[in-house]
């Protein structure tokens, strides 16, 4: 392993201290800004024995022993941790501890040996600021390569170029794992009693199933999160041309080794992190590691300064595609190493955080917990206190406990949050982890990637400069559909000469190709050069027909260095005519005359001037600008040559092409704003393009970050500034991560949209991981709660609004469950503190719990949504399902079931003993529950704002319920089950009139709330 020094004499002690020199601050492919310019001192022991306490530190961190270098001698004993017959033979030409001076003040590096294929931690070389021959001196490889006998050593101690694996939880533990919740101890603890105490197994046996259920549903959301890391791994290149000795041989990726030469053609898979030796029209899609799909232009040129993995031109990376061209790169990074790697890492480490829903459900766990206990043993001391027996009591408080347990709530919330899965897929939302579907409704920000979730992802050419000119091009993408606009009028293309010149150049410089699908195009090749095509399709150009016309007879291929493409085409007339399209400033410069109004005129300084200054115009509209020109010369391939070409281009036009907004996607951030959701936008595209789309959607005023200014920032400035951040541009993985934990830090519930390798780690990381189910890569989604199946943002608005609605029906669904177990607590407590008979007796409780509560909990789950929820701002973080208003209902409600329980009770005990007075109570109870299932269909809204009708599914639950009750109090065979007797008109009178009260005081509070 290679690190940057100053070489210094030996220290007071006895050691010699390495500095790290500035140069080494930040390397790597990615390298640490905030190291750049500090000082790390590495220090060794003067001998093989008697280590002091610094050198067991290195040893714990993976450093073998350190070979010294500086004027001092060197220490006796220290082969650098080989043989001693072998010190000083590892590296090509290189000793363990020589010095390797590079170009430029202070810039060395020495070797230091490592124990085990781990590698010193610490600030690696920035490879994008040496030359060629710079890193292949760094890392002791040549032209030749390495030699095979240094690859095997480096192997050795560097391991193979592999994607690590994290240890694998087992299933077993993984299943003991989801019952860690309050409200899985109570049910388990229900199961027990049922079982042991009260001698009923079936009733057990029902509440395990549920537990069970719950349980096997989180293991397989956790064994899903695996496969995200094994599609990680799926990236790894298995074969790789590779130069050793002189000659080019096939091998396993996994063989390669830093320092070993790869060779780089078109159709390949990068092999490993690599410094570009030879760039030859190479051109790589990094959108895996930057989700940008605008194809890079490589070179070889060193970089200066610092430099984000998007803007380091000169690096390949490990599992992007070459596109176009060939090259060959020194190995810099290889497995873990890599930038694929480190995202590796990345998603291993980060936790999936607990949704909202979660924490509420394990909130509300705990509350009833207390609140049964609390209850259960007041409700033991009033009867002991009674004079009741001791076992009497002990069994009485055990079965009030279970009653008061909601064992039907896991359930429900399983039910409505499947439901809602359903809804949400319909509206092009694929829920791959149930409780996200309620997460959506509770996110404050969402962090949106630009490409394909904002915009078409379709490079789209949106304006046309001609001299003197401005045309605007309407449509979007790839769909050949639009009209050209002059001063706010539609145009004729086909009727003007410039605009096609302008049109001709674009198509014919051009070597992608359209495929026709069902809605417009797919693009082969540069999505730039699709767009100047389609623009010509919009024209009613038949390109097909204009190839036929102006054959190319030659070409000369686009390069960084050059920073234009020409091509060679003949006219009908048989006359050679040069095309050229490239970089506005190579474009300019060899450019002697200008085409305008028709007229080839000499370039004037102030046509060149005025040519520059809409060029920087079209700039800060967040445009991507071509220029075009043209030469008519004689049909030879020399005509291309640059020397020809300068001075003699006449220039046409400059094309603006960026990547349009998605005509949703304006409304859907509109939507989010009155919904209270502030949107992010993360792109790895350049700030001006990025701020340009953002004024473009509508995004509010505030501040934007690039990925550089962003490593500028500790953790705690950023928290600072994060609220008042919009656009985040050409970021990197790890600041993805940063933002999401910054904006979690702050209370937020975060979103994180994502379709790429580089989204992986945050897409973990947010409270929900959002992932196209079109352009997206296997890894994100699966590192994803939900996948959008048509790539629109539109789309995350919906489930916004689904969500909202869920989290609605689970407190309504939670109101109704537990003010009713509440009602049925009290009653009984109320019935021991007057002394009077219990009013139902444990199999009419366990009718109520098992059978009504069933039918009318999974039709709360259905109830549509009221009124316009995202106009209603999120509810709070740190709010729950319970909160005073819900707990104020809940003993509202309670205290009305119970209190008309025990009057009317007591009323038909006096008048017709203890059976029938049982069954009226017995028979009340349940019709308070039908007339409280209507209270929870809204919280503010009346019953009568809303329509009887609003859920049928309620009133089917209902009309079930009570020809079960009738069936309950009126067939023999269940009467004598349930200890009931028939009933009479008046007394169904009598159980209708009281059991409304319960519908008239919610009526009376929704009136109180709203004057």
């Amino acid at each position: 392993m290679l690190r940057a020094f100053r070489p210094t004499g030996p220290a007071q002690d006895g050691r010699a201290y390495l500095p790290v020199s500035p140069l080494s601050a930040g390397c790597g492919p990615g390298g640490n800004p905030d190291q750049v310019g500090k000082t790390t001192f590495l220090a060794g022991s003067p001998g093989a024995s008697g280590r002091g306490d610094q050198d067991q530190s290195n040893r714990r961190s993976g450093i073998g022993n350190l070979d010294f270098l500086g004027p001092g001698p060197r220490p006796s004993g220290n082969t650098g941790g080989y043989p001693p017959d072998q010190a000083g033979r590892k590296g090509k030409g290189f000793a363990p501890g020589q010095r390797l001076d590079l170009p430029g003040e202070g810039r060395s590096v020495v070797r230091i040996h490592t124990s085990s294929p781990e590698r010193v931690k610490g600030p690696p070389l920035r490879w994008h600021n040496l030359g060629p021959e710079e890193a292949l001196k760094a890392l002791h490889s040549g032209p030749d390569g390495l030699s095979q006998k240094d690859a095997a050593q480096r192997l050795r101690s560097y391991g193979p170029n592999e994607l690590g694996k994290k240890g694998i939880t087992p299933w077993p533990l993984l299943f003991l794992r989801q019952f860690a919740s309050p409200l899985i101890y109570l049910l388990l603890a229900a199961a027990v009693i049922e079982l042991a105490i009260l001698k009923k197994p079936t009733d057990a046996v029902v509440i395990l199933v549920v537990v069970f259920l719950n349980a096997l549903i989180g293991l397989v959301q956790e064994f899903k999160a695996e496969r995200a890391l094994e599609s990680l791994r799926r990236l790894a290149v298995p074969q790789a041309k590779v130069l050793r000795e002189g000659s080019i041989d096939r091998i396993p990726a996994r063989f390669l080794v830093p320092g070993d030469i790869v060779v780089l053609e078109a159709g390949d898979r990068i092999p490993a992190d690599g410094r570009l030796l030879e760039a030859r029209g190479l051109t790589v899609d990094e959108s895996l590691l930057t989700g940008e799909s605008v194809p890079v232009e490589k070179f070889t040129a060193a970089l200066e300064g610092e430099a984000t993995v998007a803007d380091r031109g000169n690096l390949v990376y490990l599992g992007c595609p070459v596109l176009k061209g060939r090259g060959r790169a020194v190995v810099i990074a290889t497995g873990m190493d890599t930038e694929i790697g480190k995202v590796v890492a990345q998603v291993q480490e980060v936790e999936p955080p607990p949704t909202p829903l979660q924490r509420n459900v394990a909130q509300l766990g705990r509350w009833v917990g207390i609140l049964v206990l609390g209850f259960v043993g007041l409700l033991v001391v009033i009867g002991l206190g009674k004079g009741y027996g001791w076992e009497d009591m002990f069994i009485l408080g055990i079965a009030a406990a279970v009653s008061a347990i909601p064992e039907g709530l896991p359930v429900m919330v399983t039910v409505v949050l499947a439901l809602g899965m359903r809804r949400m897929a319909q509206r092009h939302a694929l829920i791959r982890k149930l409780p996200a579907v309620e997460t959506m409704g509770a996110v404050t920000v969402i962090c949106a990637d630009k490409t394909g979730t904002l915009t078409e992802s379709e490079m789209t050419v949106r304006l046309i400069h001609l001299p003197g000119r401005w045309i605007e091009i309407t449509g979007a993408g790839y769909r050949p559909e639009g009209q050209f606009r002059e001063n706010g009028a539609s145009l004729e293309p086909a009727r003007d000469e410039s605009l096609l010149w302008a049109l001709r150049i674009g198509a014919l410089c051009n070597d992608a190709v359209l495929k026709r699908k069902e809605e417009g195009f797919q693009v082969v090749g540069d999505p730039m050069e699709g767009a100047l095509l389609v623009a010509a399709l919009k024209a009613g150009v038949d390109l097909e027909e204009w190839h036929k016309n102006h054959p190319r007879r030659a070409e000369l291929p686009f390069t960084s260095e050059k920073g234009y493409m020409a091509s060679l085409n003949l006219n009908p007339d048989g006359k050679g005519i040069a095309y050229v399209k490239g970089a506005v400033d190579k474009v300019l410069a060899m450019s002697g005359r200008v085409r305008e109004g028709g007229v080839v005129e000499e370039m004037s300084e102030e046509k060149r001037s005025a040519l520059e200054e809409a060029n920087l115009e079209m700039a800060a509209r967040g445009l991507r600008v071509i220029a075009l020109g043209y030469r008519e010369c004689p049909a030879s391939p020399e005509e291309l040559c640059l020397e020809r070409l300068h001075g003699s281009l006449t220039f046409v036009a400059l094309v603006g092409v960026n990547d349009p907004p998605r005509p949703e996607a304006k409304e859907a951030v509109a939507a989010c704003q009155r919904a209270g959701i502030k949107v992010v936008m993360i792109t790895g595209d350049q700030k001006p393009t990025a701020v340009a789309i953002a004024r473009e959607l509508g995004f509010p005023p505030g501040e934007s970050v690039n990925g550089l200014e962003l490593d500028g920032m500790d953790d705690q400035e950023l928290r600072a500034r994060i609220e008042r951040i919009s656009v985040f541009a050409r970021v990197e993985p790890l600041h993805k991560l940063r933002i999401v934990e910054a904006l979690k830090s702050k209370g937020h519930i975060v979103a994180m949209t994502g379709d790429g390798v580089n989204d992986g780690p945050a897409l973990r990381s947010a409270d929900i991981g959002i992932a196209m189910g079109i352009q997206g890569t296997d890894v994100a989604r699966e590192a994803s709660d939900m996948v959008l199946l048509d790539d629109n943002f539109a789309s995350i608005v919906a489930a916004v609004e689904e969500g909202r609605v869920i989290f609605r029906n689970i407190r309504r669904t939670v109101f109704f469950l537990l003010s009713t177990n509440a009602g049925e607590l009290l009653t009984w407590v109320a019935t021991l503190l007057t002394g009077i008979p219990l009013p139902v007796v444990a199999v009419q409780i366990l009718w109520i719990n098992l059978v009504t509560d069933g039918v009318c909990t999974i039709p709360l789950g259905l109830e549509p949504r009221h009124g316009h929820v995202l106009q209603e701002f999120p509810r709070s973080s740190r709010g729950g399902i319970l909160d005073r208003a819900l707990l104020f209902r809940i003993a509202l409600i309670a205290l009305f079931m119970a209190g008309g329980t025990i009057l009317v009770f007591w009323w038909e005990l006096s008048r017709d003993g203890l059976e029938r007075a049982r069954t009226v109570a017995f028979c009340l109870l349940v019709t308070f529950q039908w007339f409280n299932a209507l209270n929870a269909r809204s919280e503010e809204r009346s019953l009568f704002q809303l329509g009887w009708l609003g859920n049928r599914w309620l009133l089917g639950g209902i009309a079930v319920a009570i020809l079960l009750q009738a069936a309950v109090v009126y067939m023999p065979v269940l009467s004598r089950l349930f200890y009931t007797v028939p009933l009479g008109l008046g007394d169904w009178g009598v159980v209708a009139l009281v059991g409304g009260s319960v519908l008239a005081a919610e009526e009376i509070r929704k009136t109180i709330l709203h004057r």
